[in-house]
């Protein structure tokens, strides 16, 4: 016993005697490191894997973002067990598409904030993460709902250059779940259709676009911002309005007539979800509230920490509105058609993550060969008051 309290005794003494990294104003870190109205707490850009683990519990400009993201992940993950424990639930072919929803939704938090704990490794490696973070995005794309991410912007306030998100806006929101809306929130009229049959596989399409523009996008970012802000958006943009084609529709058909349209009308969580992702894209564009006071809410309150909460919260009432589609429209979608089989599911789910997997390391390849004088790799450190180009 007295060894195993001198153990504890040793290890609590390691860990105190771990220094907490230095913490940097904006003009003491390269440009490609500096993000709209937030002047102080970055981490040094040459920061070791432990630097960045230990910073998780130091308060810097990236904390609330990273926790936003790791707590859900955990939350995300209980809800896959709790549905996938339940006796005799993963055995029934009907429920297999929810859980492909399930795994984007625990995947994609989990990248999100490993991409922003290790970014300010290097430059290399900032880029590498966040490959590899839209990469879950685009997963997420074909078997999520709406998600939440890490978005550089300009340092100082916004300037004339504008800024350029880690992920856009779109892509956090719109990601939409096209495993369990072909399988549970098809129109009716839409049953048995071309499109009905095409609707995942394009889905899976979408996530290797949304994947390759993404990621080049990076390598436009301080030399075009604005053409790199542009591609950015629209890769995420796109498969979001693919996605919720069936909600537009429904929701369409149900306009002005209350509960009277039958099978097509909506759970209030798809309200709800559409709701935050207003409130997601609002935060994006706008960059509020720290665009009005820089400085101000460099640790707490900026947008992307509250991006990042909408976001997280879409996501939530996705998951329940589609619980809700696959509870009341069972009987119905049983009459109509057989459910979505095991195969069909795992091989595009497959698919989709071999070819997401290869476009990442394709781009981490060519970045990787990159010479080191590359302007996307130094990134100039400027006085305090230029604008610099956002990540």
């Amino acid at each position: 016993m007295h060894r195993s309290m001198w153990r504890c005794c040793r290890v609590w003494a390691a860990m105190l005697s771990l220094k907490l990294p230095q913490l940097l104003q904006v003009h003491q870190v390269p440009r490609v490191f500096w993000e709209d109205g937030i002047m102080s707490g970055y981490r040094r850009p040459t920061s070791s894997a432990l630097d960045c683990v230990l910073s998780i519990f130091q308060m810097t400009n990236e904390t609330v973002n990273i926790w936003t993201h790791f707590l859900p992940t955990w939350y995300f993950l209980w809800r896959l067990l709790a549905l996938a424990g339940v006796p005799g639930f993963c055995a029934e072919p009907y429920h297999w598409p929810l859980l492909v929803f399930l795994l984007p939704a625990c995947l994609y938090p989990f990248a999100s904030c490993c991409a922003h704990t290790f970014s300010s490794m290097s430059p290399r490696a900032r880029h590498i993460c966040y490959f590899l973070d839209y990469g879950a995005l685009s997963l997420y794309s074909l078997g999520e709902p709406a998600a939440a991410g890490g978005g550089r912007r300009a340092a100082g306030g916004g300037g004339a250059e504008g800024a350029v998100p880690e992920a856009s806006a779109a892509a956090r929101l719109s990601a939409g779940c096209a495993f369990p809306y072909a399988a549970y929130s098809t129109p009716a009229s839409w049953l048995h259709s071309r499109l009905h049959r095409l609707f995942v596989p394009a889905a899976a399409l979408n996530s290797f676009l949304c994947t390759g523009l993404s990621c080049y996008s990076r390598f436009l970012e301080l030399e075009s911002p604005g053409l790199s802000k542009a591609l950015r958006t629209a890769a995420f943009a796109y498969p979001f309005l693919f996605d919720n084609l069936p909600l537009f529709y429904r929701l369409g058909q149900c306009w002005g007539r209350g509960r009277s349209c039958g099978q097509e009308t909506l759970s209030p969580s798809h309200s709800y979800h559409l709701l935050c992702a207003l409130l997601t894209g609002f935060l994006f564009a706008s960059h509020l509230p720290e665009r009005l006071a820089p400085g101000r809410f460099d640790y707490i309150g900026h947008s992307h920490q509250l991006f990042h909460i909408c976001a997280v919260l879409g996501t939530h009432f996705q998951l329940e509105a589609v619980l809700a589609d696959m509870g009341s429209r069972r009987a119905w979608l049983a009459s109509q058609e057989p459910p979505l089989g095991l195969e069909g599911t795992a091989a595009t789910l497959g698919v989709a993550v071999a070819g997401n997997l290869l476009i990442i390391a394709a781009f981490t390849a060519t970045l990787l060969q990159a010479p080191s004088t590359c302007p996307l790799l130094q990134g100039c450190q400027l006085d305090g008051g230029s604008q610099a180009k956002q990540q």
